[in-house]
């Protein structure tokens, strides 16, 4: 049988991304990035394994030739081919989890998103991984962990998985292991799962006057009514409420900048303000306890306000609605009782505009029609 060509020094320094073979069990992975890695297919105990030698060109072709003649001298004499000393200083899974979760909380927007990170792992996957050294988990670990919430929770289930990942990503970067076992190689050992579309629930616009004037009326927390009060009027987003700052607001203009890292979208954010949106923050003065926030909380002296608060207040008085179910209620407005254009709307909700092409024309945030537009909703909603 004719042997495939082998690679040689130039062809490994220019091979396009794919998978490219050099025999052996040795291949060259090149991915779109055009970062190179060598991995070399071994059977250890009975089963195929790819196991990583390292990236080149810190591993050149004659070293990774080595390499992996050596670890399969080690996998035919029963020995563990990827070296007891490589993996011995692996920590656990809940320990490696611990540390990503911590590395990434500076990305996070607010401790809840934070919390719940972490939080998902230890209810779903520590029972069956957290003790486990990372280069002993396996698929059917990560299966196991998943199946029983991959159809009766599947948002959750994504969720724990994308974070499995991540974690063994973590191990892959460190060397403590060679593939992951949260990736792709068990996709067809779960059921597909339909992309479900969730909305939330909101109020029709009508009677959303009515549930402005119930919050005014509520005994919350004047921080809570004035908040909450405050989004409706402006259509923001919960946490982009529950964060202003006093700095943020030019009464004088009647403008409200949202800084970028406060926005989904990363991008600074005009808010035009309403006479009653003025004359809430006007009350909100009375709340100032030299934090900053507008809407401090009345339990945490300095911490804005949580997201439970406002839910909590729309519980308490039997409102069907989310928070965010208030944006929902004032693009439906929107829509069917004035005549403006799709794109003020949605540049209202802070939402991007068409894809990059058309984002490159669209330069202008439409801040003067949406002036018009947000003093007209609040004149509907607290007249």
């Amino acid at each position: 049988m004719r042997r495939s060509k082998r690679l040689t020094a130039k062809t490994v320094q220019h091979a396009p991304p794919g998978k490219h073979a050099d025999g052996d069990g040795l291949t060259l992975v090149v991915k779109p990035s055009g970062t190179r890695s060598w991995v070399v297919r071994l059977t250890v105990d009975g089963k195929q394994r790819d196991i990583g030698i390292g990236g080149y060109p810190g591993v050149s072709l004659a070293d990774a030739r080595l390499r992996a003649a050596e670890m399969r001298a080690d996998a035919i004499q029963g020995n563990d081919p990827t070296g007891a000393e490589r993996t011995s200083d692996a920590p656990t899974f809940a320990v490696a989890a611990k540390v990503v979760h911590e590395m990434n909380l500076p990305r996070w927007r607010n401790k809840h998103a934070a919390n719940e990170w972490l939080a998902s792992l230890e209810r779903y996957a520590f029972d069956r991984v957290g003790n486990v050294p990372m280069q002993r988990i396996e698929r059917s670990d990560v299966i196991a962990v998943l199946s029983p919430i991959w159809t009766t929770k599947p948002e959750t289930a994504r969720r724990v998985r994308q974070r499995i990942r991540k974690v063994m990503q973590f191990g892959m970067a460190h060397g403590w292991v060679d593939t992951n076992p949260a990736g792709e190689a068990i996709d067809g050992a779960l059921p597909s799962m339909p992309k479900v579309k969730n909305h939330q629930r909101a109020l029709p616009y009508s009677e959303v006057p009515a549930a402005v004037n119930k919050i005014a009326q509520s005994r919350a927390s004047e921080a809570s009514k004035l908040c909450l009060r405050f989004l409706v009027l402006t259509a923001v987003r919960s946490g982009e409420a529950r964060g202003a700052r006093w700095f943020e607001i030019d009464a004088a203009n009647a403008t409200w900048t949202i800084p970028a890292e406060r926005m989904k979208a990363n991008g600074e954010h005009r808010v035009p303000l309403s006479r009653q949106a003025l004359s809430t923050l006007q009350s909100a003065r009375a709340l100032e306890d030299g934090s900053g926030l507008i809407f401090p909380s009345p339990l945490r002296r300095g911490e804005p306000l949580s997201w439970q608060a406002l839910l909590k207040l729309l519980r308490t008085y039997d409102m069907d609605t989310t928070v965010h179910g208030f944006r929902s209620a004032f693009k439906t407005w929107c829509i069917e009782q004035t005549a403006t254009p799709w794109a003020v709307g949605e540049a209202a909700l802070a939402h991007v505009v068409g894809n990059s092409v058309e984002a490159a024309y669209v330069r202008s945030d439409l801040f003067d029609q949406r002036r018009e537009l947000m003093q007209d909703w609040a004149d509907f909603v607290a007249p």
